[in-house]
């Protein structure tokens, strides 16, 4: 089953309207959206937000059919449950059968965001203000994060990261300030006594939360737990051919994002045993009995994309780079999968600008900031393009030294050119513990 915490899970987008469908007739002041194990709904129209957010799943219709859905049990009465895990704002979105489709992280209930529901980054704040967060990383820019990996997640055809968009959602089980708690119920109302001056109103009930929506995935525990368990059973040969090859797409995805939170606690194992197929009770014959089958979902993308590498206190290892698999040289079908794309400038530009797409959307958007952590993704991308090449093991990656590579402010623009200039400057500054 899919973790939960401060950094999980998945994402609901602006806004589809149904043909027809005032904005005012919600009850939670946002249009219906779409929803997960249905068909696509006839006659559904998607439309931009005037506050710029950009429509992720216009072309998406089966992951927009599960936000409609989440939507719909919200307005039915089955809310959001906020996670008792973690140190932020984390709910699991529940569908009219009350089965859960999604985690969705408001931003504005991020670790040091204002409404944070948890207090313990609270008291982190307050007592220790001079070091508390990850200077490395953009304040309060988790969402964008979280959806981010799925980006590179996708562009690569890693398939690891359960889908995660940026999305606005309402409910009374979020974390909202009393002003807008008072401002939804005299609304409510006026509304109810005097249904003319009600109507007028944009939107009635609480304003919806921009955040993450991942789609939740069911089936898988810890990593942890089954690494434990991998240790004292040994998984058949074809099984640990699949798992180093799920693996290697992990540490793929979090080296180029730079991910700063990469336990073994937060990313997640299906592991269904092996099975046999009898048809009347009797002892199958050994022909028959299935392989165990191996599934990775990297959640807990929240706290990557940073604006430099880490060099002040702490280090932020990849916690992977400690287990045997890190150990062995990357395999043939990682290097078919991601080299001949991350070889080609135009690519990687195309990637860094499919980023800026959904980066620019935040309100507190400063292309000067962006563009130094597109500086670390293509310094991340050289390193990993060069152990590829040089049949190196993911343990060997994480010791190469750290670059990132600037592009010139004369090529703007989705295609490189052959006046197009890359700086790179490698790290000279190292964090104080470099094991933590």
């Amino acid at each position: 089953m899919s973790k939960d915490g401060s950094d999980k899970q998945h994402i609901v987008d602006p806004v589809g309207v149904v043909p027809g469908e005032e904005m005012t007739s919600r009850s939670n002041g946002i249009p219906r959206q779409v929803s997960s194990d249905y068909e696509p709904i006839d006659g559904v129209s998607v439309h931009t937000q005037n506050d710029g957010y950009v429509e992720l799943f216009a072309n998406d219709p089966e992951y927009g059919h599960i936000v409609r859905e989440a939507e719909i049990a919200i307005e039915d009465g089955i809310l959001p449950t906020l996670s008792s895990k973690g140190t932020s704002g984390c709910y699991f979105v529940q569908n009219r059968e009350k089965k859960t489709i999604g985690v969705f992280k408001p931003k504005d209930e991020e670790p040091y965001g204002q409404l944070n529901p948890k207090w313990t980054k609270w008291m982190h704040k307050l007592c220790c203000p001079c070091c508390f967060g990850r200077s490395c990383l953009v304040p309060n820019q988790g969402y964008l994060s979280e959806a981010g990996a799925s980006v590179v997640d996708q562009k690569l055809l890693l398939n690891i990261v359960p889908k995660t968009k940026i999305v606005k959602l309402a409910s009374e089980t979020f974390n909202y300030n009393a002003i807008d708690r008072a401002k939804a119920m005299t609304k409510k109302n006026l509304l109810q006594k005097v249904p003319a001056v009600g109507k007028r109103f944009h939107r009635i009930g609480l304003p919806p939360k921009v955040g993450s929506f991942q789609l939740f995935v069911t089936g898988y525990k810890d990593a942890d737990f089954w690494l434990r368990r991998f240790d004292n059973e040994s998984l058949p040969q074809s099984t640990a051919q699949t798992f180093q090859h799920l693996f290697e797409k992990l540490v793929v995805l979090d080296y180029i994002i730079r991910n700063t939170d990469r336990g073994n606690d937060n990313w997640l194992i299906k592991y269904e045993q092996a099975s046999t197929r009898t048809h009347s009770g009797e002892e199958a014959e050994w022909s028959l009995v299935e392989n165990p089958e191996i599934s990775v979902a990297a959640i807990d993308n929240g706290l990557a994309f940073p604006c430099k590498h880490p060099d002040e206190w702490r280090a932020y290892p990849y916690h992977w780079a400690w287990l045997p698999q890190a150990k062995v040289p990357f395999s043939a079908e990682i290097k078919d999968l991601v080299l001949p794309q991350l070889s080609d400038m135009n690519f990687v530009q195309d990637l860094c600008d499919d980023l800026y797409e959904l980066f620019k959307t935040d309100k507190g958007f400063d292309r000067h900031t962006f563009d130094k952590q597109m500086a670390v993704v293509r310094g991340q991308i050289l390193n990993l393009t060069q152990a590829l090449k040089d049949d190196k093991s993911p343990v060997q990656l994480v010791q190469m030294p750290v670059v990132t590579v600037e592009r010139n402010k004369a090529g703007q623009g989705r295609i490189r050119t052959d006046s197009d200039t890359f700086t790179q400057t490698f790290a000279h500054r190292a964090p104080f513990f470099s094991w933590c």
